[in-house]
């Protein structure tokens, strides 16, 4: 169950707040207690990255922010619209916010342009014609508009997760959710994911990535979060992040993988 709407924010977002999550907590079974509190504010335009360690509870926390994951306590508004029981504010935030995918969970049966259209068609109530301009104009920004009559089985795994990514922007989110997008590819095709989330960034797309692309985090990112057992330890920019962390647990993780 997710909090009930009465239930009040210990500080008032600001205005560029678009993301707010504060004290979540998620258990398993009642038993697995997998979100410790966790907090992160997200700024308007911000591309923030989250790293940790597997089974940190990064992905997880993540996916509460469009209630693929329900939490128990804490709260979360997205874009000022509370997280909680109402359905009709989970519909308003899944509206907002695109999501990709470790694995690309496109349709097998559906070609590529079909894949992208589906959803403004079913939930924007958008006609073909306007679907397909859109997906048209989609594809050709993520590189890949001559795939667009092809199957997801005839596709690289790159072609796949940049025709996820296309297929989250079709429905014009504000926010868009990446979780570890580059972690089931081959190295050279990891370049060029990278590449179209650099190219949103720069656009100005609020992004959080869970990712373990220490360069895209390096480079890209306004800010860093390092995340370990349920719970954001520390937050920071990238500059200050990896040359100068402040907690003792994240100076032990950035040595093992810098």
């Amino acid at each position: 169950m997710m909090p009930s709407e009465l239930e009040k924010p210990s500080a008032s977002p600001t205005e560029t707040d678009i993301i707010v999550a504060e004290n979540v907590e998620k258990w398993y079974d009642n038993q697995f207690h997998v979100l410790r509190g966790s907090n992160l504010r997200v700024k308007r335009q911000e591309v923030v990255a989250i790293l940790g360690p597997s089974g940190s509870g990064k992905s997880t926390f993540i996916r509460t922010f469009n209630a693929l994951e329900t939490y128990q306590k804490g709260r979360i508004e997205v874009d000022g619209i509370l997280l909680s029981r109402d359905l009709k504010n989970i519909d308003a935030i899944r509206r907002e916010v695109g999501m990709v995918f470790q694995q690309f969970n496109l349709f097998p049966h559906l070609s590529v342009l079909d894949n992208v259209t589906l959803a403004p068609m079913w939930v924007r109530r958008w006609s073909r014609a306007q679907a397909e301009e859109k997906a048209g104009q989609l594809l050709e920004r993520v590189g890949i508009a001559e795939q667009a009559d092809k199957y997801p089985g005839q596709l690289s795994g790159g072609q796949q997760q940049r025709v996820a990514i296309a297929r989250a922007l079709a429905m014009e989110p504000k926010i868009m959710l990446f979780d570890e997008p580059t972690s089931s590819l081959d190295p050279e095709m990891v370049r060029e994911v990278l590449e179209v989330m650099r190219s949103l960034a720069a656009s100005g797309m609020t992004m959080v990535c869970v990712t373990h692309e220490v360069g895209f985090a390096r480079e890209v990112c306004d800010r860093v979060a390092f995340m370990d057992g349920g719970v954001i330890l520390e937050v920071a920019p990238p500059e200050e992040f990896f040359n100068n962390p402040q907690q003792e647990r994240t100076q032990q993780f950035l040595s093992q993988i810098l």
